[in-house]
């Protein structure tokens, strides 16, 4: 909505409040499940403003405790091979790490994307970029990020958004999908990493062949950050007879009229240790209030169904009774932000 002249600033300022977040809690990373950007070719404007905040958040002197253990090339696509806080050009205290969405997918001959520009500049780790290989439906395989801090060790799996019924048909077919484990290193054997997938995918099975079921995924997983679906669902949730929780963060500003997107916006913060982990979630203040009632008129016992004034009487009093739902959680938010 950045032409909207009261809510173009909206996705700014809840990114800009996700970034302080990070920087408040001192974490290891930052990591954003796709859909950066609503458009395939942000405008000018929308990239300035996403460089100004990734500079302001992640470019300082704090030092980065993890190390990255694994073949660095094989899963960044910039032509530099490594992640970002190793560049001895840049101070970079707070790494972000993300895979691209369906709206900011790549595209064209050379087949960018606009997290690939964040990537040249050095302010984002870009992975989960497959190349299809193969006849057919293709095939695609899955390299870890591998991450060390101290005794923890994480695999970080991602995957960037694929159209869902070609990807649906892939894991359907044998070999069209491998997944390369970690192998043993000294102290630490392969069932020690903590595995984590970030993916950009139907998940709400509206068509089956139109969505991921989660019953694809291989069962060594621990730990799914599932992006795409816009409702925040940001308590991890057990799959029977998988073993690995998932958690689906949503958007971070209403993207369309329906009751998901009126739902608590939060962002998870994610505590590892060894093979255990901690989910904390925290509320997005700065989010823009939104109330979603839905008005039944056959249940409404003063509405004459034949009397157009008589329904939209009705609706005014719905309309006021939402204004003044929103004007009390506006009172109610932090004065911190605006």
């Amino acid at each position: 909505m950045e032409k909207d002249e009261i809510r173009r600033h909206d996705s700014f300022q809840a990114f800009d409040e996700i970034c302080s977040i990070a920087e408040e809690k001192q974490v290891d990373i930052l990591l954003l499940g796709g859909d950066l950007f609503h458009e395939n070719k942000p405008s000018r404007s929308t990239l300035v403003k996403a460089i100004e905040i990734l500079r302001r958040h992640c470019l300082n002197d704090q030092p980065v405790q993890f190390q990255v253990v694994s073949d660095q090339t094989v899963n960044s696509p910039n032509t530099f091979g490594h992640v970002n806080y190793e560049d001895p050009h840049f101070n970079v205290g707070l790494p972000v790490f993300s895979i691209h969405g369906n709206h900011d997918d790549p595209a064209g001959v050379d087949n960018l994307s606009a997290i690939d520009i964040l990537s040249e500049c050095n302010l984002v780790n870009y992975f989960g970029k497959m190349v299809l290989a193969g006849s057919g439906v293709g095939q695609i395989t899955f390299y870890p990020i591998l991450i060390r801090k101290g005794s923890t060790a994480v695999a970080l799996y991602g995957l960037g958004n694929i159209r869902d019924e070609r990807l649906n048909r892939m894991f359907q077919t044998p070999q069209a999908v491998q997944w390369m484990r970690p192998e043993p290193q000294e102290g630490c054997e392969v069932s020690d990493w903590f595995t984590i997938l970030v993916l950009h995918q139907n998940r709400v099975k509206m068509n089956a062949k139109n969505a991921i079921n989660e019953r694809f995924l291989p069962r060594f997983l621990d730990f799914i950050v599932w992006g795409h679906e816009h409702e925040c669902l940001i308590d991890p949730q057990e799959v029977p007879g998988m073993g690995f929780h998932i958690t689906q963060p949503g958007s971070s500003v209403a993207t369309s009229l329906i009751d998901g997107e009126s739902k608590p916006k939060h962002v998870l913060l994610l505590e590892i240790k060894g093979n255990q982990y901690r989910p904390t979630k925290i509320p997005l203040t700065a989010v823009r209030p939104f109330e979603y009632i839905e008005v039944v008129l056959k249940d409404e016992p003063d509405i004459d169904p034949n009397d157009q004034n008589s329904i939209l009487e009705h609706l005014d009093k719905v309309s006021d009774l939402i204004g003044s739902l929103i004007g009390r959680l506006s009172m109610d938010q932090s004065p911190s932000f605006h």
